[in-house]
């Protein structure tokens, strides 16, 4: 449904799809205001792996997801300045912005994960933390959306 509102923003020419966008953004922060009680009272207990020999393929993926994410970072930052600005090159970089936060939040995952310890909850305590956790990811999706954004923009000479 939204793809065929998008289509139709973009062939009459109106900035609809900016506003899809925006409500849609708002409906799932005010769906995720509405759960955070039930969200954040779920718990998670972290697994100690240091030593115990079980290295499922869950392991596996959260010990190789980083290496993969960091070089994934790099590389969008590359291409981002070899595009030198304009459209597309401020596309790339608010994309690779929004990259580098995610990196640094897989990262407090792993941490957490491996050696439950997480940096937020160190630095700003409990609550602050899963706040700090919370703008982080509408950071990482708002500047990966926005970056997606500007890229159709320009390629669709809107």
């Amino acid at each position: 449904m939204l793809n065929k509102y998008i289509s139709k923003a973009s062939k009459t020419g109106k900035n609809n799809a900016m506003k899809a966008f925006l409500v849609m953004g708002a409906l799932f922060l005010v769906s995720q205001m509405l759960f955070s009680n039930f969200a954040m009272g779920q718990g998670y207990e972290p697994h100690d792996h240091s030593g115990s020999g079980d290295w499922s393929i869950a392991v596996w993926f959260g010990v190789l997801e980083l290496p993969f994410l960091f070089l994934c970072m790099y590389f969008a930052f590359v291409t981002a300045n070899a595009m030198k600005g304009g459209v597309f090159g401020q596309g790339m970089m608010l994309m690779s912005w929004g990259f580098l936060v995610m990196g640094v939040g897989h990262l407090n995952m792993q941490a957490e994960h491996f050696f439950d310890f997480n940096l937020f909850y160190v630095l700003l305590g409990e609550t602050a933390g899963k706040v700090a956790w919370f703008v982080a990811l509408v950071a990482t999706w708002s500047l990966s959306g926005l970056g997606f954004y500007r890229i159709y923009k320009a390629a669709t000479n809107g």
